[in-house]
Formats: C-alpha cells, sequence, structure tokens
C-alpha cells in the first residue's frame, strides 16, 4: 500500500477529514510499521487510528501543560533557576522529544 491509498481509505472512514488532517494521519500511520499493507484490514487501520489518536492527544496535553510552566520560568532570572526550575526544562525537553519522535517515527531524544 502507498500514502494515497491510505489517503484514500482514511477519507473513505472520515470524509469530513481535512487535506491537513488526512496528512497529517497518513504521516503518523506509516510511521507506526515498516508495512502499510497491515491497514488494508479496516479493523486494523481503525485500532491503530484510535492508538495514535490517543498517543497524539497525550502528547499535546503534555504540551500545553509544559507551556504554562515554560512561559512562567521565562519570566525568571536563569541565574538564579532552582533545581525544581531545571526539572521544567528537563520535562519540557522530554514533551517535545515525544511530539517529535509521533512525527519523525524514531526515537528523538531519551531523557
Amino acid at each position: 500500500m502507498k500514502c494515497h491509498e491510505l489517503a484514500r481509505r482514511i477519507e473513505q472512514l472520515q470524509p469530513e477529514a481535512s487535506s491537513r488532517d488526512v496528512a497529517r494521519l497518513c504521516l503518523l500511520l506509516s510511521n507506526t510499521t515498516d508495512e502499510l499493507d497491515e491497514f488494508s484490514d479496516t479493523r486494523q487501520l481503525k485500532a491503530a487510528w484510535r492508538e495514535m489518536s490517543l498517543r497524539l492527544q497525550a502528547a499535546t496535553d503534555q504540551h500545553a501543560a509544559m507551556t504554562g510552566e515554560l512561559e512562567e520560568l521565562a519570566r525568571s532570572d536563569p541565574r538564579k533557576f532552582s533545581p525544581d526550575q531545571i526539572w521544567v526544562l528537563i520535562r519540557a525537553i522530554k514533551v517535545q522529544s515525544q511530539i517529535l519522535q509521533l512525527y519523525v517515527g524514531e526515537a528523538a531524544i531519551d531523557v
């Protein structure tokens, strides 16, 4: 199966999806397997879709939470960072790494 075939199957399952959403889902799903033909089975495609949706939502939620912490951290003096503030930075790197991993399809940074 090629990406355009996967896109067609996704459009059949979710006709109201925008082109951007279909392309994003094709990328995310293709990063979960070496063999796109496994998505010929509608049940397998739907299961992978649900799993990817959950992973993406979790990463998005973590990113939103980190954004608030980073904005607060940006208002402080970096020369006076506490250990807790350093951990905020480390967690932010980890969250960014998880999101990047979803789109790139390989481990980015393991903190």
